[in-house]
């Protein structure tokens, strides 16, 4: 992926350009980015919390926030100087965003992307917000509920009924969700969609991913095909699911030999 100006074949700059950053100017340069990811947070927030706002923007930035709140809630516990907002900023957007998804006077679709954003980092209360979404007659709120089962746990009964659902965007996160949790009850119907051609393009893609990670060794040879196929998405997301399980080198590119 290209990142700007000339780089060398490991995506480093070049050898002249480099230069060692003292330890001082590294931590820095974090509490920099620090307080410009955090005021991007705060900006995010005040709309999502400000009703005179459209709902569609409103619930945009609800999931821009998701990424951040899921990079705080891994990175953080290793490293707090390299999450994506502060700690501090973390709980508080959680605190508005739960507040804010439990009032029912909120507009349908904001709430939904409340919840579709919050649960990249799960909490105590997001397992009774998907059951409650799951068992909506509302199909927009069962597609959130399947959604949010990628990162909740506890729902492997929900993926497997949901992957005989006819609503394709269900159908979609649920092999996601199976994918995610290895749910291997699921892996005769993710192998169909794998060993298909006539499924949706984005639910096969989407299979080929939760095949590797539900049985990787089984996975081998389903999609060995695959990495020849004429389609490049599916050779290069058959590639990267093969090598993502530990089994990629068999089929990967030439060794550093060129052999």
């Amino acid at each position: 992926m290209a990142r700007g100006r000339q780089r060398d074949a490991a995506g480093h700059p070049p050898r002249r350009a480099r230069r060692r950053v003292p330890e001082t100017a590294r931590g820095g340069a974090r509490r920099r980015r620090g307080r410009e990811d955090d005021e991007l947070a705060e900006a995010l927030l005040a709309i999502v919390q400000r009703r005179e706002e459209p709902e569609e923007l409103r619930g945009a930035a609800a999931i821009a926030l998701g990424p951040a709140l899921e990079d705080a809630d891994t990175m953080g516990i290793e490293d707090p100087d390299d999450a994506a907002i502060s700690k501090a900023l973390f709980g508080r957007v959680q605190r508005v965003l739960r507040e804010l998804y439990l009032d029912t006077g909120q507009p349908r679709d904001v709430r939904r992307k409340i919840l579709e954003a919050s649960v990249r980092a799960s909490r105590k209360w997001h397992p009774e917000a998907v059951r409650s979404a799951y068992a909506s007659d509302d199909a927009a709120w069962r597609l959130t509920a399947v959604f949010c089962m990628c990162y909740v746990g506890g729902f492997e009964k929900e993926i497997r009924a949901a992957l005989d659902s006819e609503d394709p965007d269900i159908r979609y996160q649920a092999v996601r969700a199976a994918g995610n949790w290895e749910l291997d009850a699921a892996w005769p119907h993710v192998a169909a969609l794998v060993s298909s051609d006539r499924v949706d393009k984005r639910l096969r893609l989407a299979a080929i991913e939760a095949a590797a990670a539900i049985r990787p060794q089984a996975a081998q040879a389903l999609l060995a095909d695959l990495v020849d196929s004429d389609d490049e998405d599916l050779r290069d997301v058959a590639m990267e699911a093969l090598t993502m399980a530990g089994q990629g080198s068999e089929f990967g590119e030439d060794d550093e030999d060129g052999n």
